[in-house]
């Protein structure tokens, strides 16, 4: 059975659930992670487990905190896109909009969420994680519901922008509690299980929308009734979150003393931290001149202006192929199904292959034929058009990669956070941008706002394909900078190895022990000290 290797000081007894604190015998130091501290007063500084231990640690996080921040960012994406379902059923005529009010109410939203993404990120450091997203949950979701009674521009983009205000905080949260939860090679597919939740949207609420747009009142408009119900949902499952989320893998109550120690040991290998509830502002200088940081800035402005234009007005687009409203609707449940899919699969692919940017190159050509195709093909040619608008839905699996890859290769607690806001802001960016390059008065055909989309799908394709250089040269300073420092140039990423390759490095290390596998102190180790990626001579970029 494998145990936890311990000092004289430690006092566990093998075979048991039980695990005494030790003294903290570096209390104090501004660098120590919490992971860290866990690690030293729960049992000493070493803890060897079996591969099989391992996934069955990782099952449970998977069925408890995956599943959380599937069902956080399934409702986020059902709330903010209750506009879009609703246009088709005369919101701009029973709220009597005009002009360009309605590009205007998807714009404000992330408007609020770019404004909002400096206060995320100081709130993700410093407060717990699981609090925060269930309260940001309950709060937007209140908005939502308060919306309904709203029928008017003004009260629309008031409760719109706090809607917007209170969502700012989940990207970013679930970004953060990837990072904190999950080995660097499970972190792109689990990204890109909460990010394929946009497809489930589409499909769910499509039919919430086909069903509620039936209810004939005299009270309430469809868009109030639509609001409303989805706002009520949301509220009753921040009770859920605010109840079984943890907020990080040293303080999760479901788990075992030993499951928690396996579930931050295994972590070390990513050499990024897990939290430390410390805000640093030397992190937040180096994200602001770290050159990586705006090459993704700019790939995720490029992407959200795309996304941001064709999802506010993707019903308008297919309505004016010559459907009716709800042949519309039903039209994007295979959008839906069809974003699910290749967001899984890009994932799957940028995992195997381990070649994030060429994957996300090899995805932006989809979208950017199926924008060709919406732009060239005469209007009576219905069937070649939405096939061209359901390849423009493969934009969906760009977002998460990025998400993925930034997260990735960012280390050190404020900085990750403050990357991660970099990217949001960037995202938001977009898609403020995005609904105003459209207009409800390009109809039938919205060139203007398809040309522009296209011309993003093709620079996301072209900065994603370049970064990968970058992230090289970054490798290959920091091998020469560790042969200065007299340790091995070459260095095995354990956060990225593969099943088999992990199987095989457990069996070795619990075989061979220290004289097979010298592993350093947690004094030695530089995985937990809080450490930005730049100054972290051991932390190996992934492209």
């Amino acid at each position: 059975m494998a145990t936890t290797d311990k000092g004289p000081a430690a006092g566990h007894i093998e075979g048991t659930d039980e695990i005494t604190p030790v003294p903290d015998r570096n209390a104090g130091n501004p660098l120590r992670d919490k992971a860290t501290e866990f690690l030293v007063t729960h049992g000493g500084e070493q803890v060897s487990f079996t591969y099989e231990e391992e996934q069955a640690v990782v099952r449970r996080i998977d069925f408890r905190v995956l599943v959380l921040i599937l069902g956080a960012y399934f409702f986020q994406q059902l709330d903010k896109s209750s506009l879009s379902y609703v246009s088709i059923f005369g919101i701009t005529q029973d709220a009597k909009l005009v002009g360009t009010q309605y590009s205007w109410l998807g714009s404000i939203l992330y408007l609020a969420q770019l404004v909002m993404q400096p206060l995320a990120a100081f709130i993700l450091v410093k407060l717990p994680t699981g609090k925060v997203i269930a309260t940001a949950i309950f709060l937007w979701g209140s908005s939502l519901c308060i919306m309904a009674s709203c029928t008017n521009f003004p009260s629309l983009l008031g409760l719109r922008f706090a809607l917007g205000s209170f969502e700012a905080m989940i990207a970013p949260s679930c970004v953060a509690v990837t990072q904190m939860w999950w080995r660097r090679s499970e972190q792109t597919l689990r990204t890109s299980y909460w990010n394929a939740m946009n497809g489930i949207t589409a499909i769910v609420g499509s039919l919430f929308t086909y069903g509620l747009g039936h209810i004939e009142s005299d009270k309430m408009f469809k868009y109030q009734i639509i609001f409303l119900f989805c706002g009520l949902l949301t509220v009753l499952y921040s009770v859920v979150v605010l109840v079984y989320m943890p907020d990080s893998p040293m303080e999760a109550k479901y788990l075992t003393e030993r499951e928690k120690l396996i579930a931050v040991e295994r972590l070390r290998a990513n050499q990024m931290g897990v939290a430390s509830r410390e805000w640093r502002w030397d992190h937040v200088w180096e994200t602001l001149w770290d050159l990586k940081t705006w090459c993704w800035f700019v790939a995720i402005v490029a992407i959200s202006i795309s996304s941001g234009g064709i999802g506010t007005f993707g019903s308008l687009i297919v309505k004016d192929f010559g459907y009716t409203n709800f042949q519309a609707i039903l039209f994007n449940i295979p959008f839906g199904v069809i974003q699910f899919l290749v967001i899984i699969g890009s994932g799957w692919v940028a995992t195997h292959f381990q070649r994030k940017g060429l994957t996300i190159a090899g995805v932006a050509v989809l979208p950017a034929v199926g924008t060709i195709l919406m732009l060239t093909v005469p209007r009576q040619h219905k069937g070649v058009l939405l096939f061209g608008y359901y390849l423009v839905s493969c934009l969906a699996a760009i977002t998460p990669l990025i998400y993925a890859w930034q997260a990735q290769n960012t280390a050190g607690d404020t900085k990750k956070k403050c990357t991660s806001a970099v990217v949001f802001v960037g995202m938001c960016t977009g898609n403020v941008i995005g609904p105003l390059l459209f207009s409800i008065d390009q109809a039938p055909l919205y060139r203007p706002g398809l040309i522009a989309a296209l011309i993003m799908f093709l620079t996301v394709g072209a900065v994603s394909a370049l970064i990968p250089f970058y992230l090289i040269f970054l490798n290959r300073r920091h091998a020469k900078r560790r042969e200065e420092l007299g340790k091995t140039a070459v260095l095995v990423d354990e956060s990225m190895i593969k099943k088999g390759q992990m199987e095989n490095s457990k069996a070795v290390e619990l075989e061979g022990g220290d004289a097979v596998r010298a592993r350093r102190t947690l004094e030695e180790d530089n995985a937990m000290q809080d450490m930005t990626d730049l100054k972290n001579e051991d932390f190996i970029y992934v492209y």
